[in-house]
């Protein structure tokens, strides 16, 4: 059912099943003067998750701790205006390529293609203007399982250097048992490279101030990518046992993070991809547990995806502001499911390739329980 309703939050629109809501509001404006709308979705517990249109953004999402209380446990902004000013890819949808590949340059059917180097020599999550930089189009959508928003951007041929017209889409569903599935589909009109994810910056605590170094975490990987000087896979697959990459055990994030490890010396922390235990591709299967030993959150993310990029919040320094507080150093932390980076460039690693006929297809859901 939809009810027209408005109030002095300028809401546009509310479904309302079982107790279940979406709401629109207006979030502020583009560089270019182009309204941006933010999306509330509710679920019957009141666990709330808000979309901006702008990146198709996650925005916050508010989860229940021990005692019940609900805070958001993502970092976000109370407006557009900090995602438009360049704040660091903060819940944002990336592609046409999470991550970076090798000098902005990969070789296509014997084609060479060439992308905007925004990261010292690489290209990272698509360039300079990336989708985390255009405006989605949002409809609200029923899901049986909950409330979805499905946002779509239709990338030109060429754009930021890509071949193909891309379509994508990307649904967000908030499930009555406060998880929230990110689903993503894309198809092309020539080949193409696509590595689409999302890039949520993560603190359970629900206190933006707090460090994430006392978190426990658990990846589902014995192997990871180790990197060069400028964050480019070397193309090796390395085991994690006996090194600080070893999270097949629940560990504190700090606990190792300042080892003398040229890896993590490398990326100032944690910023690597982790190879996923599967079975079989495309399964969805536990990438990562995460847990906040303070507020009894826990996070389980799941992917169909192979590879995990942990980041450790290693550049945040205290600049972007949002929500009357700074995010100073460490205090979030990225899961980012995905294919690995400069895929197009390692052979061995599993491919990025998209064909005229194919769909891509990608799921990663977001559960979360509480330990009491």
């Amino acid at each position: 059912m939809i009810k027209m309703i408005m109030t002095g939050a300028s809401v546009l629109a509310l479904m309302a099943a079982a107790n279940a809501t979406v709401t629109a509001t207006s979030f502020g404006k583009t560089a270019a003067n182009e309204p941006v709308t933010l999306y509330t979705l509710t679920n019957k517990n009141g666990v709330e998750a808000k979309i901006s249109t702008y990146g198709a953004t996650l925005v916050s999402l508010k989860e229940p701790d021990r005692s019940g209380k609900l805070a958001s446990v993502v970092l976000g902004f109370s407006s557009v205006d900090p995602y438009v000013k360049g704040v660091p890819f903060f819940g944002a949808t990336i592609g046409r390529y999470g991550n970076r590949i090798a000098k902005g340059r990969f070789v296509l059917d014997g084609k060479t293609y060439q992308l905007p180097t925004n990261d010292g020599p690489n290209s990272l999550h698509g360039g300079a203007k990336g989708f985390d930089k255009r405006l989605w189009t949002a409809t609200p959508v029923s899901a049986k399982n909950g409330e979805a928003l499905k946002l779509t951007y239709v990338s030109a041929d060429g754009e930021e250097g890509y071949p193909g017209k891309l379509s994508v889409q990307v649904t967000y569903t908030l499930r009555a048992d406060n998880s929230l599935d990110i689903a993503y589909e894309a198809t092309t009109t020539k080949p193409t490279v696509v590595n689409l994810t999302n890039h949520t910056y993560y603190n359970l605590s629900g206190d933006p101030q707090k460090p994430i170094t006392g978190d426990l975490l658990t990846i589902k990987a014995d192997t990871f990518t180790p990197i060069d000087a400028t964050l480019i896979p070397t193309g090796d697959l390395k085991p994690v046992k006996g090194t600080p990459f070893d999270f097949t055990k629940a560990t504190a994030i700090g606990a190792r993070i300042s080892a003398d490890d040229q890896q993590l010396k490398f990326a100032g922390g944690y910023d690597h991809n982790w190879v996923l235990n599967k079975s079989a591709a495309g399964t969805m299967t536990t990438a990562a547990i995460l847990s906040d030993p303070a507020s009894g959150r826990i996070l389980e993310v799941k992917t169909t995806e192979p590879g995990l990029q942990f980041y450790s919040g290693n550049f945040l320094d205290g600049k972007p502001a949002g929500a009357g507080t700074v995010y100073q150093h460490r205090t979030g932390l990225c899961l980012e499911t995905q294919h690995f980076p400069d895929s197009p460039n390692k052979t061995g690693f599993p491919s990025t390739v998209l064909h005229p006929g194919q769909t891509y297809h990608s799921e990663t859901v977001l559960v979360f329980s509480v330990q009491k």
